[in-house]
């Protein structure tokens, strides 16, 4: 999972201009896009989309490229959040490990809260749920919930400045 952290070049750190933004939301909507057309879209031409690209590559805005699975056609049914409360988390180390290389683990979250960690996992039906939460049961105490619809999934991420609500941290914008 990328890292969010500052770098000691003042030039990675500059927030993306309009242009880079375009790219940003291009790219998420097709990532197939080829250079020319992404040149075509912003008004610019192949290498100078070439050389923002890999700024922003080397910024770490754009932390990779890949394809959109459907894990439904590849026979996982089910998908689900799995929430769990270790029993140790010094003790709980290597079983929790063990539990996240599964393939079925396609997030996991480590957060604060009365739980340790979420998980999303896929699952072929309830019998393959009831196997991956008994790895999870070694670890400590889960609470599952099954998908029923996703009406929000993979949006596109928006530059938090061009988003409404609250005042950063200082007041500073």
């Amino acid at each position: 999972m990328p890292q969010i952290m500052s770098t000691d070049n003042p030039a990675l750190d500059a927030q993306p201009d309009r242009v880079d933004r375009e790219l940003i939301r291009l790219l998420q909507e097709s990532g197939r896009m080829t250079l020319a057309e992404l040149a075509r879209h912003v008004g610019m031409s192949s290498p100078g989309v070439s050389e923002r690209l890999r700024r922003l590559e080397q910024s770490g805005v754009i932390s990779g490229y890949g394809a959109v699975v459907d894990p439904y056609r590849l026979g996982y049914r089910l998908h689900a959040f799995v929430r769990l409360a270790t029993f140790s988390p010094v003790s709980a180390r290597p079983e929790l490990d063990r539990v996240m290389e599964r393939p079925e683990v396609i997030e996991a979250h480590h957060v604060v809260g009365e739980d340790c960690w979420i998980f999303k996992v896929i699952v072929r039906d309830t019998t393959h749920l009831e196997d991956l939460l008994l790895d999870f049961a070694r670890v400590g105490t889960t609470t599952t919930s099954i998908v029923l619809s996703s009406p929000v999934n993979g949006r596109a991420v928006t530059p938090a400045d061009e988003v409404g609500g609250a005042e950063p941290a200082g007041g500073v914008r």
